[in-house]
């Protein structure tokens, strides 16, 4: 059990949802309620990561996040390391792979709320942010809950975009989906299936806390 690989694995789908999080509420709740010229173009590529290959996703990452590229550049005159093949990197690549799991179950949640319910409580004088904080936030907590779940299960198994932009470096960039694979090509079946069948104990773990919290939650405000 590389359990170095397995540890990075975590930390990473916990920054991950970390920093998704507030992104994918200001995004999801921003499309559910605003309609602009654009929306649509704001939505697709939101959703692009679900429909393209990871290989070319990882690709254009890895293009963008080249020493030798804008961002790179800046990254490496601003901090002295470099975005690729680094832990930085894959959390930053993973940010932008599991956007459509974040922004989705937000952005439907948000448009599940009624919108007579919302301009009850302006008219009852309700600041803006009391509205989101008392009433819009737990009417779409189910749905917030869903964004963090997947978005930590998929960063978990991700394996394409981890390989193009991260690499298999131990204690850095070696994950555990990398992990099996490596010792796949090892030949060394018994140890891929012991780290695969911790990882799948673990993503059956947080879909279950996932439908059961949910379940709670639609319960209790049903």
């Amino acid at each position: 059990m590389d359990w170095q690989a397995l540890h990075l694995s975590l930390a990473l789908a916990v920054v991950t949802v970390i920093v998704l999080l507030p992104l994918g509420l200001l995004l999801g709740r921003w499309l559910a309620y605003r309609r602009f010229f654009g929306r649509t173009l704001v939505e697709t590529v939101v959703l692009l990561p679900l429909v393209l290959p990871p290989t070319v996703l990882g690709f254009y990452l890895l293009q963008a996040f080249a020493p030798d590229s804008a961002l790179g550049r800046l990254w490496r005159e601003t901090t002295g390391g470099t975005l690729v093949f680094s832990f930085t990197g894959l959390v930053l690549a993973s940010v932008i792979v599991n956007l459509p799991f974040a922004v989705q179950p937000v952005q439907r949640a948000f448009e599940a709320i009624p919108r007579d319910v919302r301009e009850a409580a302006a008219c009852c004088g309700m600041a803006p942010l009391a509205v989101f904080a008392r009433i819009e936030l737990p009417l779409a907590w189910p749905g917030i809950v869903t964004a963090m779940v997947l978005s930590f299960a998929h960063t978990l198994g991700e394996f394409g975009v981890v390989l193009m932009v991260g690499g298999s470096i131990p204690g850095e960039t070696r994950t555990l989906a990398i992990a099996i694979y490596d010792r796949t090509q090892a030949l060394d079946d018994a140890g891929a299936a012991a780290m695969s069948a911790v990882l799948l104990s673990i993503s059956v773990f947080t879909i279950a806390t996932m439908l059961l919290l949910a379940g709670r939650v639609a319960r209790r405000h049903g």
